[in-house]
């Protein structure tokens, strides 16, 4: 299983969130405050696994039998996964109390979720995708409705369910034939040899399929449907998950098979369909995102239209690409995890304060607040200077590298109009007084999160290099 003692080293952060998931349910079953004790145990985990991961991104290997892959990219993407997953157990620890649903067990479904995203981010084989997805999927369904009381929550889990098992049968007959095509399941063989595999029609209707899945994961138009309901319905901090560690698993899982579409000409075959679907994604969600009310269902929206930049990196198929696409997901992941976390923070019981209309008169009330999200906002924007400008800027170079020029300029453009959306909040919050006193309740824990994610936004925008450089080693 493990030729040395460094192999296992290396593969520590996948077994340190595995054994805390044992170590959770332990305590869930004989502790009496195994809700007080698990969010913190939690994060406790999270970060060891996460600064594992980033110390030793550079000890690169593929252990348990050519079947996982460990340092290098693969350990960026773990410490995306679990980074985002402390900060959302911070974000939880008082927004679960406010509606009731203080469980234990919300934190293992989060733990093993974050363990299903390692794997799909490791995988060197087309099952271990399958099983990560899966394991990431089920808890995500679940905690969706984890709010029993809510209707909107059942309705979420119950479409999210539907959708996503859908999708996964997709990914499932795209496995199928790529099996029966290639003669294994092995994602190096697939690349070395697929240039010679497109040649088979099997093969690339099996990877057409295999998008096509993805495609429902990452939230792209036109298989985009689930989302507004499903970021609506589920608890705020449980979206935060889904739509920053979810959308990044999946398109690791994505870059891990089929990296040989960003090694030559082969992945100039499944162009148009990355293409087309990136614009379709970008302008419907920067256009529907302009009519929405509900902030939620604004930043679901905005969740749409980033896929389908992050698409343009796919279709770009080169190396560049993949570091922007990589850059792009660290830098989203903080900034809607941000943007989220205000949300959560401001919302009150009920699902009171939801409406876009509720954040006038902020920026006198509460000027941090205000503050840390107009940061998120114009970062989500792509304002220099921070990540989110940044992480547009590596992927619209990479598809001008690519001859993609007209791509890059239809992102701009879906950008220019996405910022009317973004800057309306900070209007509203700096400009407008509030006819309606809201009450927002103070958490130490949301706080300490929410400035932690603003604080990497602002980082990786003025050090965009120092990330960059480190994804582009290892490519």
């Amino acid at each position: 299983m493990f030729n040395n003692a460094q192999e296992f080293f290396n593969v520590l952060p996948p077994v340190i969130i595995g054994v805390g998931i044992i170590i959770s349910l332990l305590i869930e079953m004989y502790s009496k405050k195994s809700e007080t004790i698990l969010p913190w145990f939690s994060v406790l985990i999270f970060l060891a696994a996460g600064l594992h991961s980033l110390y030793y991104t550079g000890d690169v290997s593929i252990v348990l039998q050519n079947m996982l892959a460990t340092g290098g990219n693969v350990n960026i993407f773990y410490a995306i996964f679990t980074l985002g997953a402390a900060v959302v157990c911070l974000l939880s620890v008082d927004y679960t109390k406010k509606y009731g649903m203080h469980f234990g067990e919300y934190y293992i479904l989060v733990q093993s979720s974050v363990l299903g995203m390692m794997l799909m981010a490791g995988a060197k084989d087309l099952f271990v995708i399958f099983l990560g997805l899966e394991l990431m999927s089920i808890p995500f369904y679940i905690l969706a409705g984890i709010n029993r009381k809510k209707l909107n929550a059942n309705e979420a889990s119950l479409k999210y369910f539907l959708l996503g098992a859908f999708a996964t049968g997709f990914i499932v007959y795209g496995i199928a034939l790529i099996y029966g095509s290639a003669h294994t399941t092995s994602i190096d063989f697939i690349t070395a040899n697929f240039t010679e595999l497109t040649k088979n029609l099997l093969f690339v209707a099996g990877v057409l399929l295999f998008l096509v899945g993805f495609s429902f994961k990452i939230a792209a138009f036109p298989f985009h449907m689930w989302v507004p309901d499903v970021y609506e319905g589920a608890p705020t901090t449980v979206a935060a998950l889904f739509s920053t560690g979810g959308k990044a698993a999946a398109f690791s899982a994505i870059i891990a098979t089929l990296f040989a579409l960003f090694n030559g000409p082969a992945g100039n075959l499944f162009t148009p369909y990355l293409a087309v679907i990136s614009v379709l994604s970008m302008f419907y969600g920067s256009i529907v995102a302009i009519a929405q009310d509900n902030i939620k269902r604004m930043l679901a929206y905005s969740s749409i239209s980033h896929a389908g930049y992050l698409a343009i990196g796919l279709a770009a198929g080169n190396h560049d690409a993949v570091a922007g696409v990589i850059f792009y997901l660290a830098a989203y992941t903080f900034m809607n995890l941000g943007a989220f976390g205000i949300v959560s923070l401001i919302e009150g019981k009920d699902e009171t304060n939801l409406n876009i209309n509720s954040y006038a008169g902020l920026g006198s009330r509460k000027p941090l607040l205000a503050a840390l999200l107009s940061v998120v906002m114009f970062s989500l924007a792509g304002i220099p200077p921070f990540a989110g400008f940044f992480g547009k800027y590596y992927i619209f170079i990479a598809a001008i590298k690519a001859n993609l020029t007209w791509l890059a300029i239809l992102g701009v453009i879906s950008s220019a109009i996405s910022i009317y959306f973004y800057l309306r909040i900070v209007v509203l919050m700096y400009f407008k007084s509030s006819e309606n006193e809201i009450v927002i309740e103070d958490s130490r824990n949301s706080m300490l999160a929410i400035i932690f994610s603003v604080l990497v936004i602002i980082l990786l925008g003025i050090f965009p290099g120092t990330l960059i450089d480190l994804i582009t080693k290892f490519i």
